[in-house]
């Protein structure tokens, strides 16, 4: 094939794509920064793998119920599941925006990740690695003062909502 500076990324249109869908048969390439803005998916534990937004990983169907509004973000989410809408696997009560759990991922890390709502870690982990959140590992040090900014948010909120900070 090409080299990956004749690649181009379906997202944008510029070549240099260097990530392709693992998907097999699929020829799409992109730009890992094109990603998010293409609905692809890339999964950060070994072995990497990515999807374009045909062929990645989707979380069970639900319907949220009416007026749902993201528990991080407190912004309406989308009346279902949807790349950009998320719902937790082990409650399914607690819905936020793909963005916004992103957000709350790399700032709690792996040892403190869990569902704003249930505080359920091993499916809520799983499933959000699967579907493509970024979840960096955080030193030990830093374990006691992220794991309990995470299950306070009454006194930690500023924290923990993007809009609390503005």
């Amino acid at each position: 094939g090409l080299p990956c500076s004749f690649q181009v990324c379906f997202v944008c249109g510029e070549r240099g794509a260097t990530v392709t869908c693992q998907e097999m048969g699929c020829d799409r390439r992109f730009h890992l920064p094109c990603a998010v803005e293409g609905g692809c998916i890339t999964r950060y534990f070994l072995p990497f793998s990515s999807f374009c937004w045909e062929h990645r990983p989707q979380q069970q169907e639900l319907a949220a119920p009416e007026d749902t509004n993201c528990l991080i973000c407190r912004d309406p989410v989308e009346g279902r599941t949807t790349y950009g809408t998320m719902v937790c696997p082990a409650c399914k009560h607690a819905w936020f925006h793909r963005a916004c759990i992103q957000g709350q991922a790399m700032r709690a890390g792996a040892f403190c990740l869990r569902c704003p709502l249930c505080q359920n870690t091993k499916l809520f982990l799983t499933e959000m690695l699967l579907m493509g959140i970024q979840i960096p590992i955080r030193l030990v040090s830093s374990w006691p003062a992220l794991c309990h900014a995470w299950t306070c948010p009454r006194s930690c909120g500023p924290l923990l909502t993007p809009k609390s900070r503005l």
